[in-house]
């Protein structure tokens, strides 16, 4: 529990037999906590250097405790002003990363990171630092991806890499088909917020190693072919009995309603001449888009026509 303030399980428990105590001799409290009393004098002088306690001016080797309510708040507030002082200074550092960065060298667009805890730990960066959205395509080789709260995700992984881990991905990311899945993906990758990607590399008779790609047309290069294998993969939905891949493409009223929307008809007129709801129009206006991985009206119309689903004519 005071782990946070810098203190030991040894010098917590010192700390909290003295408080329970009041005061005690080194000897009675190192009977109490089943130490040595040198381990005890020690925790006792880590805790007098904390403000915790502090030696009795009954005699030498009597200790007492200082009020917690004093002490520790004193010490949290130490803490809150350097965790404040820090924040500052994370600031001021990523501020003057941002000017650094805006005119990279080439040189510095793409990092080759390798050795196992090397990529581990930018692969863990790159996730911690997105604060919108990340991209990833997941081979069978490549496991689960972790989850970061509070950001979008678009996921598409291999038919093989299925398993219970993925299930729970599934379920994780709702019912709003944010997982896909394709028989296989072209290679690994993982992109933060369109600004920031990273793929494995593979090389017989090498440890692991990735590459780490900064906003340059590389990094485009790489968002477009997430966006490709995005719009021809299934979405996946959970079910009691596992997982269920959604329609390859639209059914009969999703044509009628694209075509009347191409036309130049409103969701109100098509509502209207299709007998249906305009929520109802609208949602399955939603689906399609989802479907096809795009996010305007005007994108889905050319999707519709490049994948046959309406006739060329409405689309000039």
């Amino acid at each position: 529990m005071l782990g946070a303030i810098g203190l030991d399980a040894r010098q917590e428990s010192a700390y909290r037999a003295l408080v329970a105590l009041g005061a005690a001799e080194v000897s009675d409290l190192a009977h109490r906590l089943a130490l040595p009393e040198t381990d005890t004098e020690h925790a006792l002088r880590r805790l007098a250097q904390q403000g915790l306690a502090a030696r009795s001016s009954a005699g030498e080797g009597r200790w007492v405790a200082a009020p917690p309510g004093v002490a520790l708040g004193a010490l949290l507030a130490r803490q809150r002003a350097d965790l404040e002082r820090a924040e500052l200074a994370a600031t001021a550092l990523a501020d003057e990363y941002r000017a650094e960065a805006a005119e990279p060298a080439v040189h510095d667009l793409v990092e080759v990171v390798t050795g196992a805890s090397a990529v581990a730990r930018r692969s863990a960066q790159l996730r911690l630092g997105a604060a919108d959205e990340i991209c990833a395509l997941v081979a069978a080789a490549d496991g689960r991806p972790e989850l970061r709260p509070g950001v979008a995700y678009r996921v598409v992984v291999e038919r093989d890499a299925l398993s219970r881990g993925m299930r729970e991905l599934v379920g994780a990311l709702g019912p709003e088909g944010r997982v896909r899945v394709v028989d296989q993906v072209p290679s690994g990758l993982v992109v933060a917020d369109r600004a920031l990607a990273m793929i494995p590399l593979t090389a017989r008779d090498s440890g692991p190693a990735a590459l780490v790609v900064h906003d340059c047309g590389l990094l485009h290069s790489l968002l477009g072919l997430f966006e490709a294998v995005w719009r021809e993969a299934l979405p996946l939905r959970l079910t009691p009995g596992g997982y269920e891949e959604s329609a390859a493409g639209p059914d009969a009223t999703d044509l009628e309603i694209l075509s009347l929307l191409l036309a130049g008809m409103t969701d109100a007129r098509v509502a209207k001449r299709l007998d249906l709801g305009l929520r109802t129009v609208q949602r399955r206006v939603k689906r399609l888009m989802e479907l096809t991985g795009v996010t305007t009206r005007l994108q889905l119309g050319w999707h519709a026509c490049a994948r046959g689903w309406v006739a060329r004519d409405p689309c000039g």
